[in-house]
């Protein structure tokens, strides 16, 4: 059981200050820092997390910020970073050297790193095959209204094409009754045009 009566000097402070802040940078939480700083302190981690929000917190606002921000750009590189195919296979010396404890550490953050790269992956590829599905179902459907759109603008040219033979004929049969009126004669060659006939 951890107690101590004494008071907090000034190098307590900077280590909880430093431990705190790592956290943050790297991604930790504030409670895992409290514990490790109890530990290498002997106080409780409640100890070590009352000092912090009441007394040391205040000193260290800007530093918090920087941390956060540093985090963030931490794991926005970490996100861009190119996925590793195989993982880092240790050497025939680095097999027959004894673990440390730091090594089953780092061995396990990187199999955690990767088990979030390869759900976040999952994850990517599900997302890409609904977009995908919805996309099919988009082409399909402006497929059908292009057809539609196809048909109606073949039957307005039809009717285009009706209009103007209906006008060129009536624009001839305006011609043809003008000279009738007037005792001029007309006729109609082979091609529909026509043609004055001398008297």
């Amino acid at each position: 059981m951890k107690v101590r009566q004494d008071a907090w000097s000034h190098e307590d402070d900077l280590l909880l200050a430093e431990t705190v802040l790592r956290h943050i940078r790297e991604g930790g939480t504030q409670l895992i820092a409290f514990d490790e700083v109890g530990d290498k302190l002997n106080r409780t981690s409640a100890a070590v997390g009352f000092r912090w929000n009441a007394i040391v917190r205040n000193k260290y606002e800007q530093a918090i910020e920087l941390a956060k921000r540093q985090r963030k750009e931490r794991k926005r590189a970490q996100a861009m970073k190119p996925i590793r195919t195989v993982t880092n296979v240790p050497t025939q010396q680095q097999l027959n050297k004894p673990l440390d404890l730091q090594d089953v550490i780092d061995f396990l953050k990187e199999l955690k790193n990767d088990r979030t790269q390869s759900i976040q992956l999952r994850d990517l590829k599900e997302q890409l095959e609904k977009d995908k599905k919805q996309l099919v179902v988009e082409n399909e459907q402006l497929k059908k209204e292009l057809k539609v759109l196809e048909e109606k603008y073949s039957v307005v040219q039809e009717d285009y094409q009706s209009l103007i033979q209906i006008m060129e004929r009536a624009r001839k049969m305006v011609v043809l009754q003008e000279s009738d009126e007037q005792g001029t004669a007309f006729k109609m060659d082979k091609n529909g045009n026509l043609e004055k006939v001398a008297k």
